[in-house]
């Protein structure tokens, strides 16, 4: 069941085009551009595992990196993870637009607030939207296409009013938006709060002609020390039909990594499990089909117009 509708429901995959029973993957990376182990850890998985898709982190110092690897390589689906929040004690980043533009936005040193909450409780609307636009121009100044626009840390579904926002944006400039509106069958469990306060404004997605994604899995972040490719490989193996977008967070350490985050072994461990044989050996014995942002807009382009009514309204 999805919110009470009929188990049955037509997938977001077959309204993409593909059949009802398939099983489609983008494997993402976050936090490109994060540090210079974000970078490499993100190209090896590009190049040597199964990750379809990476977003880059605007405000970061290491953007410049990647945007060089993309003059090289423009082929890479890359988006942006915008990013409203700097987590990190001792590395910490501003916001792109500036302080004196978006102040709701900074901590009284002038750094994006550590935590969501503080985002949620101290900026506006307006400053999120102003934001959101600085980071893409930025990208666009450096030479950088994004095919699809998210959220790091969950920051832009804090507040419906952030999330509309984003979607504006999104919808204006015709840039994929992460849009979770399926079965949801990861999504519900792992972020239960954001789809519900976003439940009923993923069909103005879709209607806008972007593209909408059936789950999301986050987990793999929480897989504590370890090996992870046994534990996707479970994942795969138990996926349900539809499109499903994986968040990971490829890293290959550099001296400095551990002393930016207490992560830098569990990305690590993402790394090694997106580069694994037997992971990519999954995917073809359970015939799971990958892809990319910009597939999926290539396909909701083909779907029909942005006017057209989704087969099933009752799906928001």
């Amino acid at each position: 069941m999805i919110d009470g509708a009929p188990a049955a429901q037509q997938t977001y995959a077959e309204r993409l085009g593909w059949g009802p029973m398939d099983r489609v993957v983008i494997f993402h990376c976050d936090d490109v551009g994060m540090s210079h182990a974000s970078n490499l850890g993100a190209i090896e998985s590009l190049e040597k595992g199964v990750v379809t898709s990476v977003s880059i982190m605007m405000p970061c110092p290491w953007v410049p990196e990647f945007a060089n690897y993309m003059k090289e390589h423009p082929q890479v689906d890359a988006g942006l993870h915008l990013t409203l929040n700097s987590e990190w004690a001792l590395y910490r980043w501003g916001p792109v637009a500036g302080k004196a533009a978006v102040p709701g936005l900074c901590d009284p040193d002038g750094y994006l607030w550590h935590p969501v909450q503080e985002t949620a409780s101290h900026a506006t609307p307006d400053e999120v939207e102003r934001e959101i636009r600085a980071q893409i121009e930025k990208a666009e100044a450096m030479g950088l296409h994004p095919t699809n626009i998210d959220t790091h840390m969950g920051a832009l579904v804090a507040r419906p009013e952030f999330f509309d926002r984003y979607v504006k944006v999104g919808i204006e400039k015709h840039i994929c938006v992460l849009a979770v509106g399926g079965h949801r069958s990861f999504a519900r469990v792992e972020n239960a709060e954001a789809m519900q306060r976003i439940q009923k404004r993923i069909n103005k997605v879709w209607e806008a002609g972007l593209p909408v994604i059936d789950d999301l899995h986050t987990a793999s972040y929480d897989w504590k020390e370890g090996a992870k490719s046994a534990r996707f490989v479970e994942m795969l193996k138990n996926l349900k039909p539809g499109v499903t977008m994986v968040i990971v967070h490829c890293s290959r350490p550099t001296e400095e990594f551990p002393l930016i985050t207490a992560s830098s072994s569990l990305r690590f461990e993402d790394l090694k499990a997106m580069i694994d044989p037997e992971l990519r050996k999954t995917i073809q014995e359970e015939k799971i089909m990958l892809t990319t942002w910009r597939e999926l807009k290539e396909r909701r382009d083909k779907a029909g117009s942005a006017k057209r009514q989704a087969p099933n309204s009752k799906l928001q």
